[in-house]
């Protein structure tokens, strides 16, 4: 007997979408399979939230097809809306009611079987049960990404969309959250976030990269790095003295083989796909040894400074 296939939560292609005379998503296809946490990433204004939106029923696309748990994207939006989790960038639940009373208002517009008992399990598993009776608008921001994830799961949903969920929180609350998502999934809950995190993006098992409107990228970490093409070298200065560096890093600027360089504290990284140009420059500018030159892994960041640099500003 052959094993049954099983669709992919989120499969759409040509998703495009634009705002007046202005393209802001170009013909994106995305693929995330069940149980699968895909980080989401792109720089401001490229597109993230507007896709989201086109996913969940939010937004009505202006071309492309496809499905979100099995539904039309198009002709099934009201009924993506009440299957999903939607977690927005701002904080959009009464700062006048207690925690408690915002869930069971949010239980309420999904009908959710059983109300009461649902509430006090998401009060317990995001553990906020000692905090049921505090205001909303009293609560620090990772109390209040508490709160918004807990109400993301009240109606049980296959499917969570994430748009930039640990911005503006303590590194504390940002690991607390991650192990909550890698829970949710290792119990087969599928995740799309955005995130401007390259840390987080390192814990997602793959990756959609998406510049001025245009999908540039997927695929796992390793992938994406892998099909970057880049070298890098991480350099320091000798004396340590950073006013070297910012020299060397102007004097860098427009030479062959130095496609990016990146102040990293008291380094720089410098990297390139003509990895002889690189080399070359590296023997230059090393030779009277005031300059340490390591070579190194290219990281996410260095791989998604230079997809940004290549890719078109829609609003330029």
């Amino acid at each position: 007997m052959t094993a049954a296939v099983v669709s992919p939560v989120i499969d759409v292609r040509g998703l495009t979408k634009r705002f007046g005379d202005r393209t802001v998503v170009d013909n994106v296809a995305l693929t995330v399979p069940r149980g699968q946490i895909h980080g989401f990433l792109g720089p401001n204004g490229s597109g993230k939230t507007t896709t989201i939106r086109m996913l969940c029923g939010l937004l009505t696309p202006d071309a492309g097809e496809g499905t979100c748990l099995g539904f039309d994207i198009i002709a099934d939006a009201a009924r993506i809306k009440r299957e999903v989790g939607y977690m927005t960038q701002r904080f959009s639940f009464y700062e006048d009611l207690s925690i408690a009373e915002n869930l069971d208002f949010v239980a309420r517009v999904y009908a959710v079987p059983r109300r009461r008992e649902a509430v006090d399990a998401a009060l317990d598993r995001l553990g906020l049960g000692s905090r049921r009776r505090q205001l909303a608008g009293e609560l620090s921001g990772g109390w209040k990404q508490r709160l918004a994830l807990a109400a993301c799961l009240l109606h049980a949903p296959k499917l969570l969309l994430l748009d930039e969920p640990t911005a503006g929180v303590d590194p504390g609350a940002r690991r607390d959250f991650w192990a909550e998502i890698h829970e949710l999934a290792a119990d087969g809950m599928t995740v799309l976030v955005s995130t401007h995190y390259m840390d987080e993006a390192e814990r997602c098992h793959a990756l959609a990269y998406i510049a001025y409107g245009k999908l540039l990228v997927t695929g796992s970490a390793r992938e994406v790095i892998a099909h970057s093409g880049l070298a890098t070298y991480i350099v320091s200065a000798a004396d340590e003295s950073e006013q070297a560096l910012t020299r060397l890093a102007q004097r860098l600027a427009g030479e062959a083989g130095a496609d990016t360089i990146v102040p990293f504290g008291t380094t720089l990284h410098v990297s390139g796909v003509d990895h002889a140009s690189l080399e070359a420059l590296r023997e230059r500018h090393s030779a009277d040894g005031r300059f340490r030159w390591l070579r190194a892994e290219p990281s996410l960041d260095d791989v998604f400074v230079r997809l940004t640099q290549q890719a078109k500003d829609n609003f330029a």
